[in-house]
């Protein structure tokens, strides 16, 4: 099911007309929508808006919308299969093995006009880091909407789907999709013990000892006593809709035991956020910038997860700038990759950074030609970080999205010696070629794989 609307990304709150179908496309801007334009009562609230969802609404029994003037249609066809996933924006992506997955997000439409749509809950687009291949596989089971600023992780060849934002709003349901089957079927996790999260999207997710832990988001007031802080988004006190806002609530979902609990925490405690990044490097779950109301704020903290203890890491002033909307991913046991994001003057970022977990210190990896916000990035077998996906320029401009569809891989880490080789037979294929049949079964397979070209971009 698809939600399509006419999105006019502006700073403030957004105003949608809705119009009933039985199909609904969808799209989502984010950010400060939610700020500057009125928002009329079908409108489910300014959410899509960046990273916190000062921008998205629910309307009416379409599926959701961020954007001015809401206009819902039937699903809009692909005139042709794709050989691999369309431009995308606030979806998820996860690794299992050598093989990451994608799922969700919006694009925009086929015409010139500024109409955004969410892509397909019944399909997940799979890349395949050894042959550098994409596949789509299509999935059955009770996934119960299109959607996009959920949280995804992969645990033990099992993918996990938490909250996000559909047509009606946000959502705290949590599925699960069994990757080593041979019909990927969605799974709801409906008799889960304990308080569970809010509904919101945009937060972020570590996993430990088979373990989910969610931090922060934005989203609807808690109902029930959960610890930590929420902070109203004065901008979503519009008619009847929900009221929105930011937290820093951390819950923990036991995968052993299906429970949900909040862990007591010490320390400083870092404020409500959303759009923020988040990276596991041993016990500890680190989490970089955000936005809290008009601030994208470049503090950094982690939390140790057998304690649960808070510590604020300091920033150099040469450090990264605040942002929201961008990546952090661990590369080492020693070095976090950060990339892209969008800043509190709405400039969308290209620089990336190495942060060195052990000397607490940042060191400009690259700027490249290639800004990013919302988007994906995963890390690889051999050192790399797999950036897919995200917009291109300002989301909440009076412009057509520049959502993307290119695969970026930045190499961080030296690559493997098998790699080396790999790369030297493709290369002298034609002088070495002759000698394959003498290499171990699986390297010639995946020799002859990558045979068929490359599809990502190198930086």
């Amino acid at each position: 099911m698809y939600a399509l609307t006419n999105s006019v990304h502006t700073e403030g709150q957004s105003r949608r007309g809705p119009f009933k179908a039985d199909y609904v496309v969808m799209a989502e801007i984010e950010e400060d929508i939610a700020d500057l334009l009125p928002v009329e009562e079908e409108d489910e609230e300014s959410e899509r808006d960046e990273e916190e969802g000062e921008f998205d609404w629910v309307v009416d029994e379409a599926d959701e919308l961020d954007d001015e003037d809401v206009v819902v249609l039937d699903t809009e066809a692909e005139p042709f299969e794709l050989d691999q996933p369309a431009e995308r924006s606030g979806h998820i992506a996860a690794v299992d093995g050598h093989c990451m997955y994608v799922w969700g997000g919006y694009k925009n439409s086929q015409t010139a006009s500024f109409l955004d749509l969410y892509l397909p809950r019944n399909e997940i687009w799979i890349y395949n880091m050894e042959t550098e291949r994409w596949k789509k596989q299509m999935t059955e089971g009770n996934l119960h909407a299109s959607m996009s600023g959920s949280c995804g992780v992969c645990v033990d060849g099992v993918l996990y789907l938490f909250g996000g934002h559909h047509t009606r709003g946000n959502t705290n349901r949590v599925f699960r999709l069994p990757l080593q089957t041979p019909v990927l079927c969605w799974e709801e996790m409906k008799d889960l013990k304990g308080l569970a999260p809010s509904c919101k999207d945009k937060l972020g997710c570590w996993v430990h000892k088979n373990r989910l832990v969610f931090f922060g988001g934005y989203g609807y007031v808690a109902q029930g006593a959960h610890r930590g802080t929420f902070e109203y988004d004065e901008t979503s006190f519009m008619g009847d809709n929900p009221v929105r806002g930011w937290n820093n609530h951390i819950h923990v979902l036991d995968l052993e035991t299906s429970t949900w609990s909040q862990p007591v925490t010490k320390g400083n405690t870092p404020s409500p956020r959303a759009a923020h990044a988040c990276a596991k490097v041993g016990n500890r779950g680190y989490v970089f910038g955000g936005r809290y109301r008009d601030y994208r704020l470049n503090d950094m903290y982690y939390i140790d997860m057998d304690s649960w203890e808070w510590h604020e890491m300091s920033i150099p002033q040469q450090g990264p700038v605040g942002r929201s909307w961008h990546s952090l991913t661990p590369v080492s046991p020693d070095h976090m990759f950060l990339f892209g994001g969008f800043t509190t003057y709405r400039e969308t970022l290209s620089d990336a950074w190495l942060y060195c977990v052990s000397k607490n210190e940042w060191q400009q990896y690259n700027h490249t030609e290639s800004p990013r916000l919302w988007h994906t990035a995963c890390s690889g077998p051999d050192g790399e970080v797999f950036v897919f996906g995200g917009c291109a320029n300002n989301l909440l401009s009076h412009q057509r999205a520049a959502h993307c569809k290119e695969l970026l891989v930045f190499t961080v880490q030296p690559k493997s010696l098998v790699r080396f080789c790999m790369e030297a037979a493709l290369q002298h294929r034609e002088l070495l070629s002759g000698s394959w049949d003498c290499l171990p079964i699986h390297l010639l397979h995946t020799l002859k794989q990558r045979m068929g070209g490359i599809n990502a971009l190198g930086s």
